[in-house]
C-alpha cells in the first residue's frame, strides 16, 4: 500500500515537471527580418516555410526581430554598406532539438546568394556545430543580413553571447563571399566548396601568414579551375586570417556552450527526479 501512495506521488509530481502544450519550447527561435516581421503577409510567408520545412508549432517558439541597426553594426564595418528598416528580409529558424551536427537548410527560391554550406562555414568558423537552421525571406533577398539573425537566435537558445570579434569575422566572411559571387559572377557553390577547402588546409596546418593563405587560395582556384580575380583572392585571404586570428575567442565560447549542446536541462531535470523516486521505493520494499 505504502508502495501504491509512493508511486501515486511520483506520478502526481512527475506531471508537475513535464511542460504542457503550453509552454515554449526555449530549444527553438525564429529571428524575423524586421520588414517581414512588420508585414503581416510577408510574416505569414515565412511562418508557412518554418512550419511545412522545420515541423514546429510557431506558436510555442521564442520570437525575436532582427533590425537594420543591428545588421549594419556587422555590415558597415565591413563592407560600409548600410540597410533601411525597408531592407531586412531575411527570417531563420534555430533548432537545438535536432543537435547531432549542425544542419542548414535554405529556401534557394528566395535566398538568392548565400548558399546553405556558406551559412554552415560561417557558424562552423564561429564555433557553432550543433543545431538546425532554417533560412527563407518573404520576397527574394540575397540572405546576407540573415547571419546576424541566425547567431542572435543561438544566444537566446544557448543564453550564451558570441563574442563580437566571431561575429564580426563569420560576417565578413558571408559578405566577402556575397561579393565575390556578385562582382565575379562565379557560381556560389564552387566558391564555397573553394572556401572550405582553403580553411580546412589553413586550420589543418594553424597558418596565419597572410602570403601563405594567399598563396593557398590562388593553388585551389587553379586546381578548381574558378574565375575570380586577384582583389577576390585578396578579400578572401583577409577574410580567412580574420577568422584564424579569432580562434581563441571561438574557442573560448566552444567551451561556453559544450553543455548547453550536450545535455537537456529538463531531461537532467527528470533523470534526477526519477532516481530520487526509485531510491524511495527501494528504501521502502
Amino acid at each position: 500500500m505504502r508502495k501504491i501512495t509512493i508511486l501515486l506521488l511520483a506520478l502526481i509530481l512527475g506531471g508537475m515537471l513535464i511542460p504542457t502544450g503550453f509552454a515554449i519550447d526555449s530549444n527553438v527561435v525564429i529571428t524575423y527580418g524586421e520588414t517581414t516581421y512588420s508585414n503581416s503577409n510577408y510574416k505569414s510567408f515565412v511562418d508557412n516555410f518554418f512550419i511545412n520545412q522545420a515541423n514546429v508549432d510557431i506558436n510555442n517558439v521564442g520570437i525575436k526581430t532582427i533590425s537594420a541597426d543591428q545588421v549594419n553594426q556587422i555590415s558597415s564595418g565591413i563592407t560600409g554598406k548600410y540597410y533601411t528598416s525597408g531592407q531586412i528580409l531575411s527570417s531563420a529558424l534555430v533548432d537545438l532539438n535536432d543537435n547531432q551536427n549542425l544542419k542548414v537548410s535554405v529556401d534557394k527560391s528566395k535566398i538568392t546568394t548565400i548558399t546553405g554550406d556558406m551559412y554552415l562555414s560561417a557558424l562552423k568558423s564561429a564555433g557553432i556545430t550543433k543545431g538546425h537552421v532554417y533560412v527563407t525571406s518573404p520576397v527574394q533577398a540575397t540572405g546576407e543580413s540573415a547571419l546576424a539573425g541566425i547567431m542572435n537566435s543561438y544566444e537566446e537558445v544557448t543564453d550564451v553571447q558570441i563574442p563580437d570579434s566571431v561575429k564580426e569575422a563569420a560576417n565578413d566572411e558571408i559578405y566577402t563571399q556575397a561579393e565575390i559571387v556578385n562582382n565575379s559572377g562565379v557560381n556560389a557553390d564552387d566558391l564555397s566548396n573553394l572556401v572550405n577547402q582553403v580553411k580546412d588546409e589553413v586550420t589543418g596546418d594553424n597558418i596565419t601568414n597572410h602570403n601563405e593563405i594567399v598563396n593557398i587560395i590562388t593553388n585551389k582556384v587553379e586546381n578548381n579551375n574558378i574565375n575570380i580575380t586577384n582583389v577576390d583572392i585578396e578579400n578572401l585571404a583577409n577574410s580567412i586570417e580574420q577568422v584564424q586570428n579569432v580562434q581563441g575567442d571561438v574557442n573560448y565560447y566552444k567551451d561556453q556552450v559544450s553543455d548547453v549542446f550536450g545535455n537537456s536541462t529538463a531531461d537532467g531535470m527528470l533523470d534526477g527526479f526519477f532516481n530520487w523516486i526509485n531510491s524511495i521505493i527501494g528504501a521502502n520494499s
